[in-house]
């Protein structure tokens, strides 16, 4: 086939197969309505603009067994500073899936708060701390007892050290 006839044909062949998809009802938007985002600004104020919303309104798909409402709290400890005395932080954990972290460095004029959402993984021991502030990383902890949270590294794993990284229950 030769370049001239080859266009044509394939033109046509175009044509044909969006003639074709003309019957197909036409894909529906994936973005809310403004009425659903009113209502749920409305139903969760504080939390609109940020991904928390979808945490609040979502049912929660905790392990078996796991009891949100009793694992709710206030955690707190002093955790080891490469640089500081150390870094007293303060972890309070909503039953709507909400959390407020905050971090003081000792010796230092250094405070940060951070907010986000919060989940337990499948077998119900690991907590994840989810930052609202995508330039924040995401913060992973074992559960060693109602009373006790133990901060692991970015892969998930115990730091290797002596040094006590728990959070306690106050």
């Amino acid at each position: 086939m030769s370049p001239r006839t080859l266009f044509p044909t394939l033109l046509l062949a175009c044509l044909m197969a969006s003639a074709c998809q003309a019957d197909r009802p036409a894909p529906q938007s994936a973005a809310p309505d403004a009425s659903a985002t009113a209502k749920d600004a409305a139903a969760a104020p504080g939390t609109a603009g940020t991904d928390a919303s979808a945490v609040v309104h979502h049912e929660s798909a905790d392990p078996a067994g796991f009891d949100r409402k009793a694992f709710a709290g206030d955690f707190a400890g002093i955790l080891p500073c490469a640089d500081c005395p150390g870094i007293e932080m303060q972890l309070a954990i909503d039953p709507d899936g909400s959390f407020v972290l905050d971090e003081t460095y000792q010796e230092r004029d250094a405070s940060f708060e951070t907010r986000g959402t919060w989940t337990v993984d499948d077998q119900g021991q690991r907590l994840l701390l989810d930052p609202d502030s995508k330039d924040e990383p995401d913060r992973l902890f074992q559960i060693v007892s109602r009373d006790e949270l133990r901060m692991l590294d970015s892969d998930g794993q115990p730091v290797d050290s002596p040094l006590n990284y728990s959070l306690r229950r106050r």
